[in-house]
């Protein structure tokens, strides 16, 4: 079991501390996700923005003990569990560079990562990451949007995808698409809007509304030479291949905030109903679900390719965080979602984070014996 040094610890109660200013804009968010103007000047969301950018783009100063978040995936954990225990769905509402800024990071050039960490420097400024196709669903291998070459040296960009989170106004993002048949010519570009050709819409949502989710669409979509992610890199590692690394690092991050859901749905129940029974029982098992994201984090930070901790990690940390707010639910008896307004949006928030990152039956599969066949997910 990994134990957390003094800077971990230091990150964990800085993460406490500012976890209320989120919980209070948690309702207001959730009303009304797109109405984000009165929260972005938030020094507590200036702070994760700022925390998330790795340093050499940062353009403010963040304590001492957050500097490691953007770098280290057990930074990350430590960090988003606390945050979601104020409020997960305030941290999907926020700017800054997300799970693109893991595929620039992983994909992309010096120039490229400039240039997608000086869009995102005002603070007003939305990502985008489309993988996700309709038909497919998390079947990356088979993802149909085309990037087709036009005479004048650069791409065409063609196709769709759903499930995009700031779908309508994210400005800067990238898009998987392919070159060729098969898993290998799969090529990410870095695309901002407007763009010719790029639409987008909101799709209804019960749970983590702040991440505004929609549907993108891509119409002879201009794309230059520069945009394109990874020419630098070996032709085996230009597209699936830094997807994986990303979605490794954002798959225990969706694990942590699932479970920092779980922990604020016990911590009211227990403020509710002292000796309520059977919850000593559910903290220990958060306990243990936590313990066991520190030392999968830990090992991404060592070794970023391997799959199957980071989906044996979500698959139980969701599951688990499901079934305590549910028993939650049950405990504080009819009428509890209507007394506790905030325990009605976690039991809507909650159920997202199976979805998020990869589905827990694409899951099983990555961790399902070596032989069975097992597609990458999105």
């Amino acid at each position: 079991m990994i134990e957390l040094d003094s800077s971990l610890r230091g990150l964990r109660d800085l993460c406490r501390e500012i976890a209320p200013d989120l919980r209070a804009r948690a309702a207001a968010v959730d009303a009304d996700p797109l109405d984000m103007a009165p929260h972005l000047d938030s020094p507590t969301l200036a702070l994760l923005r700022a925390a998330s950018t790795p340093e050499p783009f940062r353009t403010q100063d963040v304590p001492p003990h957050a500097g490691a978040y953007a770098s280290s995936c057990l930074a990350r954990v430590v960090a988003n569990l606390e945050l979601a225990r104020g409020d997960a769905g305030i941290l999907s509402a926020n700017t800054g560079p997300s799970l693109a800024g893991l595929a620039v990071d992983a994909l992309g050039s010096d120039e490229q990562r400039d240039l997608f960490y000086r869009a995102l420097a005002d603070g007003r400024t939305w990502s985008f990451f489309g993988m996700t196709e309709e038909r497919h669903g998390s079947d990356a291998t088979a993802l149909e949007t085309r990037l087709d070459r036009d005479p004048d040296g650069g791409h065409r960009l063609n196709g769709a995808k759903r499930y995009v989170a700031n779908a309508t106004r994210g400005t800067i993002g990238v898009v998987f698409a392919r070159t060729g048949p098969g898993p290998l010519p799969i090529r990410a570009v870095l695309l901002r809007r407007p763009a010719p050709g790029l639409t987008g819409g909101l799709l209804e949502m019960s749970g983590l509304r702040g991440a505004c989710i929609g549907a993108m669409a891509f119409d002879e979509v201009p794309v230059t030479p520069g945009t394109v992610l990874g020419a630098h890199l070996p032709a085996s590692r230009r597209g699936l291949w830094g997807a994986s690394r990303a979605f490794n690092v954002m798959r225990v991050q969706i694990a942590a905030q699932a479970l920092g859901v779980g922990y604020a749905a016990h911590d009211l129940v227990r403020a509710r109903r002292p000796g309520w029974p059977g919850g000593e029982l559910l903290r220990a098992r958060l306990d243990g679900a936590r313990a066991l994201l520190h030392d999968v984090a830990a090992g991404i930070d060592h070794a970023p390719d391997d799959r199957r901790p980071p989906s044996v990690a979500k698959l139980h940390a969701t599951r688990l965080a499901t079934e305590v707010v549910e028993r939650v639910e049950h405990a504080l008896g009819p009428g509890s979602l209507l007394e506790h307004p905030l325990l009605e949006k976690w039991c809507r928030d909650v159920h997202a984070f199976e979805f998020m990152d990869g589905t827990s039956n694409i899951l099983r599969l990555h961790i399902a014996p070596t032989g069975v066949p097992r597609p990458a997910a999105t």
